[in-house]
């Protein structure tokens, strides 16, 4: 016989349903599971449990819809860490939070035992003997009482919920006792017996969940003495009947919703569910004739089958997609580990550097599940990579205060210098000074972002005072040396009107063109129209051209000396010292080449041009010899 024609056999029995009064017929058919089941996401994956043809699991705990959310701890302050546990102890049923608890107490410990390290170095470091320190805070204290408030609750959850197994097993035991005497009685009608009957079934059904090493033994003595029921009224059949009648009509309401749960997309929905259908199929629903009952469970066993190898097929496939996000996530520390080796030598490189690690660790926590065996090994290899990367980072920005503090320490003194020569009288030496310090000023590094502007201020107030000062003194200068030009233009003027005819009225001539002081430099050009001039008049009176030469020369020098220019002396000296070096080459280079015509006669016009450029270049030299005597005694 089929499934099918069972079905159709009990839909023509006539007035089954108002015959028979029994608490289960509503439960069957009203739906079995009317919400979806949210657990959290690590322990949906890591669920393997399989049902089988014989035994199922106990499903009574109480299931609630509760999604607690879970955040990076690494990221968080000791302060902000205690706030969390207290939040989530206070919010969540205690038996649902042990996970997100423990990660936060790994958390506060591992920043507490470096904080512990930091301060026991320290100690040492100061003079301290190591078997004297002690570290604690009040925020451990708070912590440790706020996590011992939650194993406490946790304990107390779990010692009810035992309490009420063992109540369970109680009234079931008080059960069976009762069934067993029922059986046993003679006197006792059937109809009244039956009567009694229902009611320990009743009471049954209402009975929670025992202790699960007791559940089987517990169960099978149960139905021992149920179908020990049957068989002693076994003469008023009609009873017995439809109630065989009745449990198998509440088993192929099972077995048609097992059918529909085929069909269910969430495997994990259909799974759950398929386990309160085996649990009210054993421990609600009596027994069926014995002609139905292999039959009808090897369908419910075959329905079983196929939600199980559906289900597992859904987790193979979670299985390979959590295979590819762990090799993201492992690609991810590849990442942040090379970006923590690359050279990073400035502020933008690790700011940049900052910038991608940041990105990397959102998309880290964006991406799925890994298996539950490296779920924990794979976060703390992430956050060991950025923990590297943070104590480079820290390094780096160590190294890069201390030399900060270090140019703040040079251009504090460069400030010192500038302060102490900016009234300075000694115009040209400090000018010297000042442009130094401002070219070494440049060459030192970034000082602290709070000192920076404080101290450019400074620097830049001294060098200014300074420099004001000098321009205004070269203003000064500028004018006087505007009003020299114009009086030596018109003294050039005058000395071409009159008539100077001795060596005295020229020496006259030159002692007052010295009186009238220096001209700006691009009008200099003034002095030679003068040494035009004197050259005229020393012609007049017949004075050669080397004294006419070593006259002026003497104007110039007593000029240089009247300037007090030590800038003007030495550029003179290069221009002598240039001078004598140069007829020196060009007579050496002319006596070479008289070894060319040595056996020549010197009446020979080329031999005696070059005779004749050789003497006019010794005259030079001596003059210009005799020039670099006075300015020396200078």
């Amino acid at each position: 016989m089929s499934i099918n024609q069972i079905s159709d056999g009990l839909q023509e029995s006539e007035n089954v349903e108002n015959n028979i009064s029994n608490p289960e017929v509503k439960k069957i058919t009203e739906p079995v599971i009317k919400e979806e089941v949210v657990a959290s996401e690590e322990n949906k994956i890591g669920e393997e449990k399989t049902l089988s043809t014989e035994e199922t699991k106990d499903s009574e705990k109480e299931i609630e819809k509760v999604e607690i959310p879970t955040e990076d701890y690494t990221l968080l302050s000791q302060e902000s860490l205690l706030e969390h546990l207290k939040k989530i102890v206070d919010k969540y049923p205690v038996h649902l939070i042990k996970e997100q608890v423990e990660a936060i107490r790994n958390q506060f410990n591992a920043n507490f035992d470096a904080n512990a390290l930091a301060s026991k170095a320290q100690f040492i470091e100061e003079g301290g003997n190591e078997i004297d320190f002690y570290y604690s805070t009040p925020l451990k204290k708070a912590f440790n009482e706020a996590y011992f408030n939650y194993k406490d609750h946790r304990n107390k959850y779990y010692k009810t919920i035992q309490t009420n197994l063992e109540n369970n097993l109680k009234v079931r035991l008080r059960l069976i006792e009762e069934l067993k005497v029922l059986v046993a009685d003679n006197e006792t009608s059937v109809r009244n017996k039956f009567s009694s009957f229902n009611e320990i079934k009743e009471q049954w059904h209402q009975a929670g969940s025992i202790p699960r090493d007791q559940n089987s033994v517990v169960w099978n003595t149960y139905y021992h003495h149920v179908d020990k029921f049957y068989e002693v009224v076994h003469l008023d059949r009609e009873f017995r009947d439809k109630d065989y009648k009745h449990n198998l009509e509440q088993k192929l309401m099972i077995i048609d919703r097992a059918k529909e749960l085929i069909q269910e997309t969430n495997s994990n929905r259909a799974f759950r569910e398929l386990q309160v259908l085996h649990k009210i199929w054993k421990e609600e629903i009596g027994p069926v004739a014995k002609e139905y009952k292999e039959l009808i469970w090897e369908k419910f066993s075959e329905l079983t089958k196929e939600i199980h190898d559906k289900r597992q097929a859904y987790f193979a496939e979670q299985d390979a997609k959590q295979e590819e996000n762990l090799l993201a996530r492992k690609k991810i520390i590849e990442q942040i580990n090379r970006i923590t080796s690359q050279s990073k030598n400035n502020h933008s490189d690790w700011q940049k550097a900052m910038q991608e690690v940041e990105g990397l660790h959102e998309t880290f926590k964006k991406i799925g599940r890994v298996p539950n065996e490296v779920k924990n090994s794979i976060w703390e290899e992430f956050r060991e990579s950025e923990r590297n990367f943070n104590r480079a980072k820290n390094d780096y920005y160590k190294n890069v205060k201390e030399n900060q503090l270090e140019n703040l320490a040079k251009k504090k003194a460069l400030i010192q210098i500038a302060e102490e020569h900016k009234d300075s009288e000694d115009i040209e030496a400090t000018t010297e000074l000042m442009k130094k310090i401002q070219g070494d000023w440049k060459k030192i590094g970034h000082v602290p972002r709070k000192d920076s502007d404080k101290v450019w201020k400074q620097f830049k107030d001294a060098c200014n005072h300074f420099f004001d000062r000098l321009n205004s003194q070269k203003e000064e200068v500028n004018q006087k040396q505007e009003a020299s030009f114009v009086a030596k233009t018109a003294f050039i003027e005058k000395i071409k009107s009159e008539t100077v005819d001795s060596i005295e009225g020229i020496m006259a001539q030159i002692t007052e063109w010295k009186t009238l002081g220096a001209v700006p430099y691009k009008k200099r050009y003034v002095e030679q129209q003068f040494s035009e001039v004197l050259d005229e008049l020393f012609a007049k009176i017949n004075i050669n051209k080397k004294e006419a030469e070593l006259l002026k020369f003497d104007m110039r020098l007593a000029e240089i000396k009247a300037q007090e220019d030590s800038r003007l002396l030495s550029n003179e000296k290069t221009t002598i010292r240039k001078k004598i070096d140069e007829f020196k080459a060009e007579i050496l280079q002319l006596q070479n080449n008289l070894q060319f015509f040595k056996h020549a006669d010197k009446s020979n016009p080329l031999v005696a041009d070059v005779y004749k450029r050789i003497k006019k270049h010794e005259d030079n030299l001596d003059t210009w010899e005799q020039k670099w005597r006075k300015i020396k005694s200078l």
